[in-house]
């Protein structure tokens, strides 16, 4: 057999064992097997370049590293779809077909807590990625995509099509991967969505290919080869070109099918090996679905059931205290371990005194928990009728847990915290907050390594960061000279960060990323933020006359002043850093706030384009504000917006207003 001919066959055979692991759950040989092929594959293609092929199954482990990725203008739009949270909206989805459309057949699918992407073949052969985005527009994300083994790089017919799909990290994957990111001392990932996104999006494939990232194909977009007229014609045909295809849940007439089915899965869903936040119901019928027609954001012909928060009861084992960076004492359940929405959890935030006290909450006490977004445990209620007089009433604490200082707690604020300026703990979080990726941006510091940093009394503030050497860092425990030399060389590059950046790192009580943004916007140096007045500092953006007088205060603090000027002799720039501006000034004198997380940008991204753009971003909504840029999962900002009458754009409008949708 000649070597090119060897080639294709070791390919096709290695397809065919990937196409049965990863799709079909049935593999015929073993992974030793299956290894010798891939590594007698790999050495002929080293061997026999001429030989390459972009759809190699070698070129699984990724190694192209992206520097940007390019727009992709979506054939068919990527929509969204409605949500409904209860039956009640379930059933007047189907008063809206029924009135349309008789005996309409719906089928009812698992919603996957995923990533949404669009996948393109040419005669069967893989050629383009891309994200969701807005819907209209994504990013290109081949290269990345390459690397998920359930897609294949081949299929098993030369049709061509684009495909729609949900590419997701399965729970084992994502428990695997925060365990090795907590052994680095990297932030964890909060849920396996989110994961998932952040893997889809690394610049380098090689980091991609690890994460263990799978997908569901549940849709044909577009194509010239293959002409379903249903959903689950669709489906059928699209397992028989090798995809790893959605299974349907159910097929249904009406709603009153359809409650038994969405209780049934809110509980089933913990039973899946992935995450899955709710139910879809598409219409089967695809001449139906046309009549239907969409809306200008969401298909008419489908919706998605919303499950609700998961809450678990555990026991509320005591009240802890944690000292944050700006002194703020937060109260914490340690909790009877037990598994909520994909984690394990035994602490929950208890926010503050007053809202244990309205909740009576109380140690000892049996109390339901759930995640606060999906993210952030905290407590939902108590289960008063579980007490048996054991239980202990909560007293709020009267001196620091780490210094010892008598704790403040102002007229009209609900926080209580430590005035000590150089109380450890504050100075610890306060250290970390700095070096955090919104702040001064310096990769490598970790909790871990900047506690032990303080504990070796190698640096006692902020500025001490900056006399590090290469040598110090390589003596700790876990730490070589290589690694020693990286922070250093993040350290000297956060000096450029500018006076936004710099104010929020600070910790300065009550300045957020958008209020240090304006105040640095306002006063342009440093010495200028210093010696701004209480009324002046009122008259700013964002800044009211709390904010205001906790600046003056910070800057009235000989301390404070002390370590800005080790910044500035260590060479941080105190100055602000003008954005770019476009000749467009397509936002000129427009005052936008953030919410929510956007498809395509993160927020320092948006910001960015909306300073180009000559607008600026502010974090609370007032009746100043212009607009408020709306992503998924929006907070509060949403309902204040909503109630003042101040216009919410989505992301795919924003980006009409400063033309990039035209």
């Amino acid at each position: 057999m000649e070597i090119r001919e060897k080639i294709e066959a070791l390919r096709k055979e290695i397809e065919y064992h990937e196409y049965l692991y990863y799709v079909k759950d049935a593999p015929e040989i073993s992974d030793v097997e299956f290894d010798h092929m891939m590594k007698e594959l790999e050495e002929l293609e080293q061997a026999h370049p001429e030989y390459a092929s972009e759809n190699s199954p070698t070129k699984r482990v990724g190694g192209s590293v992206a520097t940007e990725f390019a727009p992709v203008e979506h054939a068919v739009p990527l929509l969204s779809l409605g949500n409904t949270y209860n039956i009640e909206e379930i059933e007047a989805f189907f008063v809206r077909t029924q009135k349309q459309i008789d005996n309409v057949e719906v089928i009812v699918e698992p919603k996957i807590d995923g990533l949404s992407v669009a996948l393109t073949y040419e005669k069967g052969v893989f050629v383009q990625g891309a994200t969701r985005g807005d819907g209209f527009v994504g990013e290109d994300v081949t290269e990345n995509l390459r690397t998920v083994r359930s897609i294949p790089l081949r299929l098993l017919k030369p049709v061509s099509l684009t495909v729609r799909g949900e590419v997701y990290m399965d729970k084992a994957s994502f428990q695997e991967l925060n365990a090795q990111r907590e052994r680095d001392e990297l932030p964890l990932f909060a849920n396996p969505r989110n994961a998932a996104a952040g893997s889809l999006r690394q610049q380098d494939s090689k980091v991609t290919a690890q994460r263990k990232l799978s997908i569901f194909i549940f849709n044909v977009e577009t194509s010239p080869d293959i002409t379903p007229k249903t959903h689950l014609e669709g489906l059928k045909m699209l397992a028989e070109l090798g995809f790893k295809t959605i299974q349907p849940i159910a097929t249904v007439k009406g709603a009153d099918e359809i409650n038994s089915i969405c209780r049934l899965w809110n509980e089933k869903r913990y039973e899946q090996t992935y995450d899955i936040d709710g139910l879809v119901l598409k219409v089967n019928d695809l001449a139906q679905r046309e009549i239907l027609g969409y809306t200008a954001k969401t298909p008419r012909w489908a919706v998605a059931y919303k499950f609700p928060a998961e809450q678990k009861e555990t026991l509320l084992r005591d009240i802890t205290f944690q000292v944050g960076r700006t002194g703020v004492i937060t109260p914490a359940a340690e909790l009877e371990s037990v598994f909520l929405a994909g984690t394990k959890v035994s602490r929950a935030t208890l926010h503050n005194e007053d809202f244990i006290r309205e909740k009576d909450i109380r140690i000892g006490d049996h109390v339901l928990i759930q995640k606060a977004g999906e993210i952030i445990p905290e407590v939902v209620s108590v289960v008063k009728e579980k007490r048996d007089g054991t239980q202990k009433p909560f007293e709020m604490i009267t001196s620091c847990p780490a210094c010892g200082t008598a704790l403040i707690r102002e007229e009209g604020q609900a926080a209580t915290y430590c005035p000590n300026a150089e109380c450890p703990a504050q100075t610890v979080r306060l250290l970390i907050h700095f070096v955090s990726r919104d702040a001064m941006d310096i990769n490598g510091l970790g909790e871990q390594v900047i506690a032990r940093l303080h504990q070796l009394g190698l640096v006692h503030d902020v500025a001490d960061l900056y006399s590090l050497t290469v040598e110090q860092l390589a003596s700790m425990e876990r730490m070589g000279e290589k690694s020693g030399q990286n922070i250093v060389n993040a350290i000297a590059n956060s000096r450029n960060a500018g006076l936004a950046r710099l104010l929020y790192a600070l910790g300065i009580r009550h300045v957020g990323k958008g209020t240090a943004s304006a105040i640095a916007a306002q006063y342009g140096s440093m010495d200028a933020v210093i010696k701004a007045e209480f009324e002046e500092l009122c008259n700013v953006e964002d800044v009211g006359e709390i904010i205001a007088r906790s600046i003056v205060s910070y800057f009235l603090e000989p301390r404070n002043l002390e370590v800005i000027e080790k910044l500035r002799i260590a060479g941080v720039s105190m100055l602000h850093q003008q954005a770019e501006k476009s000749e467009r000034q397509s936002l000129s004198g427009k005052t936008f706030v953030l919410t929510g997380t956007l498809p395509s940008y993160t927020r320092e991204e948006a910001t960015k384009i909306i300073e180009r753009e000559g607008g600026k971003v502010t974090s609370s909504v007032t009746k100043k504000t212009d607009y408020v840029l709306v992503g998924e999962q929006p907070g509060s900002k949403a309902e204040k917006a909503q109630k003042l009458g101040i216009p919410m754009l989505t992301e795919a409008e924003w980006k009409t207003l400063i033309g990039e949708n035209t």
